[in-house]
């Protein structure tokens, strides 16, 4: 019996230390995932004084394109013919129109409250298609420009005198794309 203790005792010890000699399998550490960086909200630098003026520049010359392009022109009496001031008007308009190619404009004639609604309509119409022919003829795109006509149905000014009446003969301009586009000039 003791032979076969010692025989046992051989394999167990055997089997141990051939077990231990094996080689293990190599096991890649597993990386750890990078944290993820929130980006941290930076200020913009403070506006130097120059910096500050040329912004308030930049922005009143904005303002003062936009009033340009959207500046009234005025009618006499029963016509649809251009004043001298409407054409200086209008070519002003032209620079700006030229220089902001994504700008689309609408011209609305108006009149005022004398004749029926018919004539009226028909007269604002014509009034505001002066106003495009005018842009157009010198090298503004049609179809950046739309018109329509309310007669006497939007009055600027209310009273039967000659002053309201004359401001009420009108073409308005509104812009209808492209404003948010708009550069100065």
């Amino acid at each position: 019996m003791m032979r076969v203790s010692r025989l046992t005792l051989v394999l167990a010890s055997s089997t141990l230390v051939l077990g231990a000699c094996r080689k293990k399998p190599v096991v890649a550490p597993q990386a750890e995932p990078a944290p993820v960086v929130q980006p941290q909200p930076t200020r913009p630098p403070a506006a130097t004084p120059a910096a500050r003026d040329t912004m308030e520049e930049y922005r009143t010359k904005l303002a003062a394109t936009r009033a340009r392009l959207l500046e009234t022109i005025y009618f006499e009496y029963d016509a649809d013919e251009l004043r001298d001031e409407a054409k200086a008007t209008l070519d002003a308009k032209i620079s700006v129109l030229n220089a902001n190619p994504a700008v689309k404009i609408r011209i609305a004639g108006h009149c005022d409250e004398r004749g029926s609604d018919e004539y009226n309509i028909a007269l604002g119409r014509r009034r505001a298609e002066a106003a495009k022919r005018y842009l157009t003829d010198r090298g503004v795109d049609a179809s950046r420009i739309e018109t329509a006509s309310f007669g006497r149905e939007r009055p600027a000014v209310q009273g039967t005198t000659e002053e309201a009446w004359s401001r009420n003969r009108r073409d308005e301009f509104e812009l209808i794309a492209g404003g948010d586009q708009l550069r100065a000039q």
